[in-house]
Protein backbone atom coordinates (compact mmCIF):
# COMPACT_ATOMS: atom_id res chain seq x y z
CA UNK A 1 0.00 0.00 0.00
CA UNK A 2 1.43 3.27 -1.25
CA UNK A 3 0.71 5.38 2.79
CA UNK A 4 2.98 8.39 -0.11
CA UNK A 5 -1.06 9.19 0.11
CA UNK A 6 -1.68 9.53 3.48
CA UNK A 7 -1.78 13.22 5.77
CA UNK A 8 -1.33 14.20 9.01
CA UNK A 9 -5.00 15.48 10.37
CA UNK A 10 -2.59 16.05 13.34
CA UNK A 11 1.22 15.72 13.16
CA UNK A 12 2.82 13.89 16.42
CA UNK A 13 6.04 15.60 17.54
CA UNK A 14 7.88 12.16 16.74
CA UNK A 15 7.20 9.45 14.33
CA UNK A 16 9.02 8.00 11.09
CA UNK A 17 7.16 6.60 8.16
CA UNK A 18 8.97 4.35 5.94
CA UNK A 19 6.98 2.06 2.57
CA UNK A 20 4.70 0.16 4.39
CA UNK A 21 5.53 0.92 7.91
CA UNK A 22 4.85 4.06 10.20
CA UNK A 23 6.19 4.54 13.81
CA UNK A 24 4.05 6.91 16.31
CA UNK A 25 5.66 7.89 19.48
CA UNK A 26 2.96 9.55 21.49
CA UNK A 27 2.70 12.66 23.96
CA UNK A 28 1.21 12.68 26.78
CA UNK A 29 -2.73 13.75 27.55
CA UNK A 30 -3.49 12.71 23.72
CA UNK A 31 -6.97 11.54 23.21
CA UNK A 32 -10.27 11.34 21.10
CA UNK A 33 -13.48 11.60 23.03
CA UNK A 34 -16.70 13.62 22.87
CA UNK A 35 -18.75 14.48 25.97
CA UNK A 36 -20.60 11.06 27.26
CA UNK A 37 -20.21 10.36 30.70
CA UNK A 38 -17.40 11.94 31.35
CA UNK A 39 -18.57 15.41 30.28
CA UNK A 40 -15.00 16.38 28.75
CA UNK A 41 -13.56 16.56 25.45
CA UNK A 42 -10.43 15.60 23.77
CA UNK A 43 -9.29 15.96 20.33
CA UNK A 44 -5.82 16.02 20.07
CA UNK A 45 -4.63 12.58 18.93
CA UNK A 46 -2.37 12.75 15.75
CA UNK A 47 -4.25 11.25 12.80
CA UNK A 48 -2.86 9.82 9.38
CA UNK A 49 -5.25 9.13 6.80
CA UNK A 50 -5.79 8.69 3.50
CA UNK A 51 -8.91 9.85 1.54
CA UNK A 52 -11.77 8.21 -0.93
CA UNK A 53 -14.57 8.57 -2.50
CA UNK A 54 -14.99 4.66 -2.84
CA UNK A 55 -18.10 3.02 -1.69
CA UNK A 56 -17.13 -0.41 -1.20
CA UNK A 57 -13.39 -1.72 0.35
CA UNK A 58 -11.65 -2.77 3.46
CA UNK A 59 -8.87 -1.55 5.18
CA UNK A 60 -5.64 -3.74 7.33
CA UNK A 61 -3.65 -3.32 9.47
CA UNK A 62 -1.05 -4.65 12.09
CA UNK A 63 -0.41 -2.72 15.21
CA UNK A 64 2.23 -4.01 17.48
CA UNK A 65 1.81 -1.77 21.06
CA UNK A 66 4.51 -3.86 23.30
CA UNK A 67 5.85 -0.49 24.58
CA UNK A 68 2.50 0.82 25.95
CA UNK A 69 2.54 0.73 29.71
CA UNK A 70 0.42 2.95 31.20
CA UNK A 71 -3.50 3.07 32.08
CA UNK A 72 -5.14 4.37 28.14
CA UNK A 73 -2.37 4.18 26.39
CA UNK A 74 -3.77 2.98 22.36
CA UNK A 75 -3.17 2.63 18.78
CA UNK A 76 -5.00 1.15 16.03
CA UNK A 77 -7.75 2.51 13.08
CA UNK A 78 -9.72 5.70 12.84
CA UNK A 79 -12.52 7.18 10.46
CA UNK A 80 -12.09 10.68 11.44
CA UNK A 81 -14.30 13.09 9.36
CA UNK A 82 -14.13 16.23 11.73
CA UNK A 83 -14.33 16.57 15.62
CA UNK A 84 -17.63 15.25 16.38
CA UNK A 85 -17.75 12.81 13.56
CA UNK A 86 -15.41 9.82 13.53
CA UNK A 87 -14.78 6.51 15.18
CA UNK A 88 -11.30 4.21 16.34
CA UNK A 89 -10.53 1.02 17.12
CA UNK A 90 -7.68 -0.43 19.42
CA UNK A 91 -6.47 -2.18 22.82
CA UNK A 92 -5.91 0.20 25.01
CA UNK A 93 -3.59 -0.72 28.25
CA UNK A 94 -5.44 -1.05 31.55
CA UNK A 95 -2.76 -3.02 34.40
CA UNK A 96 -0.29 -6.00 33.90
CA UNK A 97 -3.42 -8.26 34.46
CA UNK A 98 -5.60 -6.86 31.16
CA UNK A 99 -6.44 -4.25 28.89
CA UNK A 100 -9.83 -3.40 26.74
CA UNK A 101 -9.94 -4.27 22.89
CA UNK A 102 -12.75 -2.10 21.96
CA UNK A 103 -14.09 0.67 19.58
CA UNK A 104 -15.49 4.29 20.05
CA UNK A 105 -18.20 5.52 17.30
CA UNK A 106 -18.66 9.44 17.69
CA UNK A 107 -21.86 10.69 15.42
CA UNK A 108 -23.10 14.26 15.66
CA UNK A 109 -20.35 15.32 19.07
CA UNK A 110 -21.05 12.40 21.09
CA UNK A 111 -18.85 9.04 21.72
CA UNK A 112 -19.48 5.74 22.72
CA UNK A 113 -17.44 3.00 24.06
CA UNK A 114 -17.91 -1.02 23.26
CA UNK A 115 -15.13 -3.05 25.00
CA UNK A 116 -13.98 -6.44 26.20
CA UNK A 117 -10.97 -7.83 28.26
CA UNK A 118 -8.40 -9.34 26.89
CA UNK A 119 -4.70 -10.32 27.99
CA UNK A 120 -2.24 -8.00 28.78
CA UNK A 121 0.37 -10.37 27.15
CA UNK A 122 -1.29 -9.45 24.11
CA UNK A 123 1.19 -7.20 22.07
CA UNK A 124 -0.06 -6.93 18.17
CA UNK A 125 -3.49 -6.96 16.65
CA UNK A 126 -4.49 -6.72 13.17
CA UNK A 127 -8.04 -4.82 12.40
CA UNK A 128 -9.62 -4.51 9.34
CA UNK A 129 -12.25 -1.79 8.70
CA UNK A 130 -14.74 -2.11 5.90
CA UNK A 131 -16.88 0.05 4.01
CA UNK A 132 -20.85 -0.26 2.09
CA UNK A 133 -21.63 2.91 1.64
CA UNK A 134 -22.47 4.77 4.90
CA UNK A 135 -22.48 1.85 6.72
CA UNK A 136 -19.41 0.42 7.92
CA UNK A 137 -17.88 -2.88 10.07
CA UNK A 138 -14.58 -3.33 12.26
CA UNK A 139 -13.22 -6.52 12.52
CA UNK A 140 -10.01 -7.72 14.48
CA UNK A 141 -7.44 -11.02 14.13
CA UNK A 142 -4.63 -11.92 16.38
CA UNK A 143 -2.79 -13.75 13.25
CA UNK A 144 -4.11 -11.16 10.75
CA UNK A 145 -6.07 -14.53 8.73
CA UNK A 146 -9.09 -15.33 10.98
CA UNK A 147 -11.05 -12.35 11.68
CA UNK A 148 -13.75 -11.74 14.11
CA UNK A 149 -16.55 -8.97 14.13
CA UNK A 150 -16.58 -6.70 16.48
CA UNK A 151 -19.11 -4.09 15.56
CA UNK A 152 -21.08 -2.41 12.73
CA UNK A 153 -21.89 0.96 12.67
CA UNK A 154 -23.66 3.71 10.37
CA UNK A 155 -22.21 7.10 10.57
CA UNK A 156 -24.46 10.28 9.84
CA UNK A 157 -21.92 11.64 7.56
CA UNK A 158 -20.14 8.67 6.35
CA UNK A 159 -21.94 8.64 2.97
CA UNK A 160 -19.44 11.00 0.63
CA UNK A 161 -15.57 10.95 0.33
CA UNK A 162 -13.97 10.01 3.70
CA UNK A 163 -10.64 10.08 5.15
CA UNK A 164 -9.56 7.20 7.02
CA UNK A 165 -5.78 5.44 8.64
CA UNK A 166 -4.28 4.99 11.70
CA UNK A 167 -4.10 7.04 15.16
CA UNK A 168 -2.28 6.43 18.41
CA UNK A 169 -2.50 8.24 21.95
CA UNK A 170 -1.69 8.35 25.40
CA UNK A 171 -4.95 9.90 27.41
CA UNK A 172 -2.63 10.17 30.70
CA UNK A 173 0.83 11.17 31.37
CA UNK A 174 2.38 8.64 29.32
CA UNK A 175 4.27 8.00 26.17
CA UNK A 176 4.87 4.89 24.01
CA UNK A 177 6.62 3.92 20.16
CA UNK A 178 3.23 2.60 18.23
CA UNK A 179 4.22 0.36 15.21
CA UNK A 180 2.18 0.06 12.29
CA UNK A 181 2.88 -2.56 9.16
CA UNK A 182 0.88 -4.52 7.00
CA UNK A 183 -1.45 -2.05 5.47
CA UNK A 184 -3.73 -3.12 2.44
CA UNK A 185 -6.48 -1.88 0.99
CA UNK A 186 -8.27 -4.18 -0.59
CA UNK A 187 -12.36 -5.10 -2.47
CA UNK A 188 -14.65 -5.33 0.60
CA UNK A 189 -14.33 -8.16 2.66
CA UNK A 190 -16.94 -7.66 4.14
CA UNK A 191 -20.11 -9.16 2.30
CA UNK A 192 -23.71 -8.39 1.19
CA UNK A 193 -26.28 -9.15 3.95
CA UNK A 194 -27.72 -12.47 3.60
CA UNK A 195 -30.08 -12.93 5.88
CA UNK A 196 -33.83 -11.40 6.50
CA UNK A 197 -34.26 -9.60 4.17
CA UNK A 198 -35.70 -5.17 5.04
CA UNK A 199 -39.13 -5.02 5.19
Amino acid sequence: MDISTFKWTRQPKEYHSDNNRVEIVTAPYTDLWQKTYYHFQNDNAPVFQMETDKKFFSFTVKTDFSESNHRFDQCGIVMYLDSDNWLKCSVEYENENFQHLGSVVTNGGYSDWATTAISASIKTMWYRFSRREDDYCIECSEDGISFSQMRICHMNKGNGKIQFGIYACSPENSSFKAVFTDMKLTDCQWKAHNGQQPD
